[in-house]
């Protein structure tokens, strides 16, 4: 084959490959769209996932199912989407156990190779709160009093291994001291010792914890989120406490799986990103303490590579192991 022959083969090549991709940009969705949240119904990435799915359902022309598949640490739900046809029909809603799962678990998906990104829609910032009774009320001061008192000062997780839980052990590690972890079976518990000064401090998801904030039951000291809160605007984040960097909190990414069409991806992604900028979008997800990002799939991919990075240096670090 001659050279000449060789271009004018990948030139037409090309041509076809770029009228498929404009014809499927034009045909999808020929039918509803399925979204996967890994978890049960009611908590962040369900409330998060119903947001997008009522709000780009009209704009694509066909309904969007969300799907709960919880179990195995948003494993199993997450392995699901992983191994579907990668046509823009099944998605997932991932959240912070896809950046943690990769450091206590041997995955049967590679949580970044395997996926295609779509939008990084959402975070929601864990907020570092003490019962009353503990003599702080600075990052400064809580340190002061760590040190002074090593390994008397508790914190409170919604379970081993949880985005609570590592938190926590980022602040030991950040600021050098030895607080000691109290998992708990959820984030409700946790949080009902901690009003009941059974428990010293947690970093609790804002949404529960922000009225007994307001009514003085406890006491929040700063957000673990690189720009301050519009939900507590008042309170500094531990990264301007003297941590650079300091954040802990959830996400809330849209993935595929590997290898989407690009032109599929796109057309995702832009409504996504649109229903993002939706002022009720938006009021919404501020009241329950999230910060909206409207990330594109590459954004969203960077994130998640970035969250893996950060927890596995504590996970390192402390050696925590899965329950």
């Amino acid at each position: 084959m001659t050279k000449g022959r060789l271009k004018v083969q990948l030139a037409c090549a090309l041509f076809v490959g770029a009228l498929s991709s404009a014809a499927l940009a034009q045909s999808y969705p020929a039918k509803p769209i399925r979204l996967v949240v890994p978890l049960a119904p009611g908590g962040g990435g369900d409330l998060v996932a119903r947001l997008i799915a009522q709000r780009i359902s009209e704009p694509l022309g066909q309904s969007v199912v969300v799907d709960n598949r919880p179990g195995g640490s948003t494993i199993i739900g997450t392995e699901l989407v992983a191994r579907s046809q990668p046509d823009g029909y099944t998605l997932v809603m991932a959240t912070s156990s896809h950046g943690i799962n990769p450091s206590l678990y041997k995955l049967p998906f590679d949580p970044v190779k395997d996926f295609s990104g779509v939008c990084f829609f959402a975070t929601s910032p864990m907020m570092l709160t003490l019962h009353p009774s503990v003599p702080a009320k600075t990052v400064s001061e809580l340190i002061a009093v760590a040190k002074a008192n090593p390994g008397k000062l508790n914190f409170g997780s919604s379970g081993t291994a949880s985005i609570v839980h590592l938190a926590g052990e980022l602040f030991n590690l950040s600021a050098g001291v030895k607080t000691v972890h109290i998992p708990y079976k959820g984030t409700g518990p946790a949080l009902i010792d901690l009003l009941g000064g059974q428990i010293d401090m947690m970093f609790a998801s804002p949404v529960p914890t922000i009225p007994h904030v307001k009514s003085g039951r406890l006491r929040a000291i700063a957000m673990a989120s690189l720009q301050r809160s519009r939900a507590m605007p008042e309170l500094p984040t531990v990264a301007e406490s003297g941590f650079p960097g300091f954040e802990a909190a959830t996400f809330f990414v849209v993935l595929g799986p590997a290898n989407m069409p690009a032109a599929v991806v796109n057309r995702l992604s832009t409504e996504m990103i649109k229903a993002s900028q939706l002022p009720d979008v938006r009021n919404r997800l501020s009241t329950e303490g999230a910060v909206v990002v409207g990330g594109t799939p590459q954004q969203a991919i960077a994130h998640i590579e970035s969250e893996i990075a950060r927890w596995a240096k504590v996970v390192k670090a402390t050696g925590i192991k899965a329950n």
